[in-house]
């Protein structure tokens, strides 16, 4: 083999490999950029739920427990 070919195909994998590594580590900084979001957004929305939640949740919970006598044999 010539030793320019071997130059040119050793430049091409090197080449090769440091892209690979550049969209490797590009794509470990977004994955970690992505995981910091989701912790602080966890623990920014430690509040009460809007209004309309806790009447849903209100609702919910009454539906249950009708659903719950029912399954007892017990009339509201």
């Amino acid at each position: 083999m010539d030793p320019t070919v071997i130059a040119m195909v050793s430049t091409s994998v090197v080449t090769g490999l440091v892209a690979a590594s550049w969209a490797g580590l590009k794509a470990w900084n977004g994955w970690l950029e992505f995981k910091r979001l989701e912790l602080t957004h966890e623990h920014g929305d430690r509040g009460l739920p809007p209004a309309n939640g806790r009447i849903e949740i209100a609702d919910l919970r009454e539906r249950v427990r009708k659903l719950e006598a029912i399954a007892a044999g017990i009339d509201i």
